[in-house]
Formats: structure tokens, sequence, C-alpha cells
């Protein structure tokens, strides 16, 4: 009698450890699935970069004269991901006017700066650059962002 109950717990031990076996190995392989499935959206988190630099043209009060151009030390420059309705990031232009947004991942982009409104009074407008990053790791320079002051 006790032969056959050990192996009658034999038998189960076997049964038991083969079906935790294949459980573990079903949400091992879900969970990969899940995770090489999902699709990250634009923004913060990846390996690429946007920079670029501000140009500042700096006129008379009614715009009628330009009086100066230069690159726009610390100036605000904002980063928009995709079809977000604001921006994520907010940096400053360094000592030549360089910004730089790190750590993006793959998207779409909106790059601004805002400017003085010559044609309105106390008026200001954005000047945008829009930017596909394609490669997880791309360092995109884009043109110079000009601002009116």
């Amino acid at each position: 009698m006790l032969s056959q109950c050990y192996h009658v717990v034999k038998v189960c031990d076997i049964w038991l450890f083969e079906t935790m076996k294949r459980c573990t190995i079903f949400s091992f392989l879900i969970a990969i699935f899940i995770f090489s499935a999902c699709e990250k959206d634009p923004g913060p988190g990846g390996k690429a970069s946007i920079q670029g630099k501000v140009w500042i043209e700096e006129y008379n009060g009614n715009c009628s004269d330009l009086r100066a151009t230069y690159y726009g030390v610390d100036e605000e420059v904002y980063i928009i991901a995709g079809d977000e309705p604001s921006y994520f990031e907010r940096v400053r232009t360094g000592p030549d006017g360089t910004y730089w947004f790190p750590y993006l991942q793959e998207g779409r982009y909106t790059v601004y700066a805002i400017s003085n409104a010559c044609d309105l009074t106390d008026a200001n407008e954005t000047r945008r650059l829009e930017v596909e990053i394609s490669d997880r790791k791309a360092k995109i320079v884009l043109p110079d962002i000009v601002v009116v002051r």
C-alpha cells in the first residue's frame, strides 16, 4: 500500500512540475509579446537629440530699421512631441545661441521660440521648425530660428 501511495505522489509531483514549467514559459512568452508590441510615442526617453541656434534680428520700435543681428543668449526654446497641445520641455540658449534637446525618442517634433510680431504692437508670435526623428540615435541640427526683438 505504501509503495502505491509513493507512486501516486511521484506522478503528482512530475505533473505539477511540468504544469508549472509550462505556465512559466507561457507567461514569459506573453510578457515578450506585450513589451515588443508596444509602440513608443515621441518624447523623452530615447537616445536621439535635436539642437540648433536662435538668431536675433533687433529692430527699432516700429520695426522699420534693423539695428543689429546676433545669436541670442539666454533665449527660451520649447519642444512639442507629436500632436500634443503644449510643450514638454523648455531650455535656454547658451552663450553662443545654441539650444539642445537630448534623450528623445523617434517621432515628430516641433521646436519653437517666441518672437515679437512687428506688424502688431505688444504682440508675440511663435517661430516654429518641424522635424521627424526616424533613427533612434539621430543627432539632428536644425536651421537657425530667427526671432525679432
